[in-house]
């Protein structure tokens, strides 16, 4: 076994090296182009992804290699809590997505913003919203002598900062520059506002099953990305959120805190963050990301309430 980092923007993690089709080559190319896949797919072409993917790693994310076979590694994701195995998340992702660990290991930062353009220099880095319908992504998208256009929850050694400027310590021992308003310290205490802040930056981003990046977001995808910005690891999935976590009574859940949705004798399939409105949380494939009351159909499967 051997440690590395996603050297990628965004690495969608798969059941096995057979299960990508002909539409998702965009998301396995050696240079992954997510914004392009996600844009291209329909409600029953994502439908599709159901048993195919698993995760997504983020730019700089360590993950450790089990195998290699045909140009995918066999993987887990130490950051990604799971009860699938002791040393996190498993799963297959191309071994071009993988490089070299960052140098640096202290003072991490993470991306607070839809997207953050990764430069060179400091000074022409920028930071900012995406369209929805169609994010970009890649350098092209971020601008001439940009290095990448990271994601949110993105999360990266910082080594130096000056005028309003960050310098971190990327894969494969290279080194660039982010905006500090792009960024959150991840020592930082996290507020109860900020998470619900956090969160709705996503509102109306369509559902994508493994999502866990600016580009779509599962239910526990979402939880799980707001949770690593604010310096919580938390499990990947939703079963092992409620496992995990501090749990509170139904009737005194608080807005930041979760909801926990299960039909009895199964095991829970659904969470999202407790909201004054009613609940903040990605839905299910074919909608959108949404801050809406509790429907009936809700109220019938919510079984749980933790506190991060």
């Amino acid at each position: 076994m051997k440690v590395v980092a996603a050297k990628v923007p965004v690495s969608t993690v798969w059941t096995s090296p057979e299960a990508p089709r002909d539409i998702d080559a965009p998301a396995v190319a050696a240079v992954p182009d997510v914004a392009a896949w996600t844009k291209s797919m329909d409600t029953e072409t994502r439908l599709g992804l159901h048993g195919r993917t698993l995760t997504q790693l983020l730019y700089g994310e360590p993950v450790i290699v089990r195998s290699e076979r045909d140009g995918w590694s066999e993987i887990v994701a130490p950051w990604q809590p799971s009860s699938a195995d002791e040393l996190g998340y498993p799963g297959w992702v191309p071994s071009a997505h993988l490089g070299e660990l960052p140098s640096s290991a202290t003072a991490p930062v993470a991306v607070t913003v839809p997207v953050a353009t990764l430069t060179a220099e400091p000074g022409t880095a920028r930071s900012g919203s995406i369209g929805l319908d169609s994010p970009g992504t890649g350098a092209d998208a971020a601008g001439a002598g940009a290095l990448a256009e990271l994601s949110f929850g993105t999360v990266l050694s910082s080594v130096e900062h000056v005028d309003g400027f960050t310098r971190v310590a990327l894969p494969d021992g290279a080194l660039g520059w982010l905006a500090d308003n792009a960024l959150r310290d991840v020592d930082t205490p996290a507020t109860t506002e900020e998470r619900l802040r956090l969160g709705s930056l996503f509102l109306g981003l369509e559902y994508l099953w493994g999502g866990t990046s600016t580009y779509g977001l599962d239910c526990s995808g979402l939880i799980h990305a707001v949770s690593r910005v604010l310096g919580q690891r938390i499990p990947r999935d939703a079963h092992d959120q409620a496992d995990a976590l501090e749990s509170v009574p139904i009737d005194e859940a608080k807005p930041g805190d979760l909801y926990f949705f299960g039909r009895p004798g199964r095991q829970i399939h659904h969470v999202g963050f407790v909201s004054p409105e009613g609940m903040l949380h990605a839905s299910e494939t074919g909608k959108r990301l949404e801050n809406q009351p509790l429907l009936p159909e809700r109220h019938e499967t919510l079984v749980a309430a933790a506190r991060l």
